[in-house]
């Protein structure tokens, strides 16, 4: 029996525009599940990174809650919004975002100097690791402007992962990335879920969306598509592709 690690139940985001209401998700049922790489697809408009910046608090939802270890994310305040993003949360973008003017290894052990929980050293030495299992250990002293896209990737989730986050939520993370980038990033994010990582991730890539265990479709702001997959083999990619391919054709996609 799977467990959910957030649950959102009538989730409504909109904004004021011309005068009006422009409504982005109307009433959203979700639920995300603990030890699941759940991928969320969809049109473009359709509301993904909505729901995923309102799940993750980026973005407070206009209505609806959303359930995590028994509080509404939505009526939090601020500062506890804050530390959920520093502690339980990891984050990953299309744009890495690295401060430019930090190495590497910089990057990565910022947020691990934040958590308030760890040691310093016991930050570093995570950070270490985390550069050896992202192969970008060689690079360390190394400016984000001195690294090909996948290697800042690589280590954007390095620093995603730092704090061993309960779920990490990866927007379109291979979205500026070619196509050899792009396989190392999702073998990491595989590898990652693998060994136990809760991963929600948005992505226009239907290759990409072949390492979900589960993918949603959302249409309109609200779910209209929901399957589950096994844990994703490499050997089986190309008839995980034609399976995905097709519940992605039955869903107008």
């Amino acid at each position: 029996m799977k467990k959910a690690i957030i649950s959102a139940k009538g989730l409504c985001k909109s904004f004021a525009h011309n005068g009006g209401q422009v409504h982005i998700l109307t009433g959203m049922d979700i639920d995300i599940y603990e030890a699941d790489f759940t991928v969320i697809m969809g049109a473009s408009g359709s509301g993904k990174s909505t729901t995923l910046y309102a799940l993750s608090g980026m973005d407070r939802a206009t209505g609806g809650q959303i359930l995590y270890n028994g509080d509404d994310i939505v009526k939090m305040s601020e500062k506890k919004l804050s530390a959920l993003r520093h502690g339980d949360f990891g984050f990953i973008f299309q744009q890495m975002h690295l401060v430019s003017n930090l190495s590497l290894y910089e990057n990565i052990t910022v947020p691990g100097y934040l958590n308030k929980s760890r040691s310093a050293a016991d930050t570093e030495k995570a950070a270490k690791e985390l550069m050896e299992k992202m192969g970008i250990a060689h690079i360390a002293s190394h400016l984000p402007s001195q690294c090909s896209g996948g290697e800042q990737q690589r280590c954007a989730i390095a620093r995603a992962v730092i704090n061993e986050p309960k779920l990490l939520f990866a927007d379109e993370p291979t979205g500026a990335l070619n196509k050899k980038n792009t396989t190392e990033v999702l073998d990491l994010l595989t590898e990652l879920n693998r060994k136990g990582q809760s991963i929600l991730m948005v992505t226009h890539d239907a290759r990409a969306a072949c390492r979900a265990t589960r993918l949603i479709y959302i249409e309109d702001g609200r779910v209209i598509g929901d399957l589950d997959l096994p844990p994703y083999e490499q050997s089986e990619e190309k008839s995980r592709e034609t399976q995905i391919g097709a519940w992605l054709a039955s869903m107008e996609w």
